[in-house]
């Protein structure tokens, strides 16, 4: 397997089809430098993380200590970085009717107290 260098790892676009599969420019959630700057870096930070490239230089250690969550975002990048992570980690909603699961009509049914559900009288 070829060794991944700088280089070519900020040649390579970044893309996450499972959380955004129209791109970070379409999702509404970044702004467009936000978005150039995750498709730019964003395969140095994974490689990074993952342990495939060890950080050469000074940005590439700040960028996997924001990464790890050891330092607050300085730069346009990281911050980037961060509002991506923190939004491919929030809390999935349940439902939008407040119910966390599903229930089945049928389930909530009980047949026994159904003759004196009602009631007419004359």
């Amino acid at each position: 397997m070829a060794t991944a260098n700088r280089e070519t790892l900020l040649r390579k676009p970044f893309n996450d089809f499972r959380n955004y599969p129209y791109g970070f420019a379409r999702s509404g959630d970044f702004s467009i430098r936000e978005s150039d700057a995750l498709l730019h870096y964003g395969c140095l930070i994974t490689a990074m993380l993952n342990g495939d490239f060890a950080p050469e230089t000074k940005e590439d250690k700040s960028l996997l200590a924001v990464a790890k969550g050891e330092k607050a975002p300085e730069t346009p990048v990281e911050k980037a970085w961060s509002k991506y992570q923190a939004r491919i980690n929030r809390p999935k909603v349940g439902s939008m009717y407040g119910r966390s699961k599903v229930v089945d009509d049928e389930s909530d049914f009980d047949s026994t107290t159904a003759d004196d559900d009602l009631v007419v009288e004359d």
